[in-house]
């Protein structure tokens, strides 16, 4: 937040397997601690450990190269692009490795897991409600089979049945 400095003394442990949420009012740092760990914003001190490994400072790419992924506030989908399409993009390296792997993320997995957006495979990502595009953005994340899935603002905007399948 411009000069302020938002985030101080935050120590944060997430077990594997964890569901943790970062609560509190607007400005209060919670968008920009997922920004920092996922590289997106450069901390002014401390360190970011992931799996006993330090990535402070990491670039985007890397963090996620080191498992992390990152679902924006802002819903960052493809407009022009289907969703099976937008979906793709969420791989690394362009292959699924073991795609018979039952943790592994897949898009019949997604559809699974989503089922409207099986149904709406071939729309494009323009014409979902904002809880379908709030779906596709966390789908084509868990393509790229994150360790640590960062969502921000996961049922921001959305209606209560949407947040119930977004869930």
């Amino acid at each position: 937040y411009g000069e302020s400095h938002v985030l101080q003394g935050i120590s944060l442990n997430v077990a594997k397997g964890e569901l943790v949420a970062l609560l509190g009012r607007n400005g209060m740092g919670k968008s920009t601690t997922l920004k920092t760990i996922m590289g997106l914003v450069k901390s002014k001190s401390g360190s970011v450990i992931f799996e006993e490994r330090e990535i402070t400072g990491f670039p985007p790419f890397k963090a996620a190269q080191a498992g992390l992924g990152y679902v924006p506030e802002e819903r960052r989908i493809f407009p022009e692009l289907s969703v099976h399409d937008n979906l793709l993009l969420g791989i690394k390296g362009g292959k699924i490795k073991n795609p018979d792997d039952p943790n592994v993320w897949t898009t019949d997995r997604i559809y699974g897991h989503f089922p409207k957006l099986g149904e709406r495979c071939n729309s494009q990502g323009r014409f979902l409600s904002g809880g379908e595009q709030q779906m596709l953005s966390i789908g084509r994340a868990l393509m790229g089979n994150p360790r640590l899935l960062l969502v921000d603002e996961p049922s921001e905007g959305l209606a209560p049945i949407m947040v119930q399948e977004v869930r």
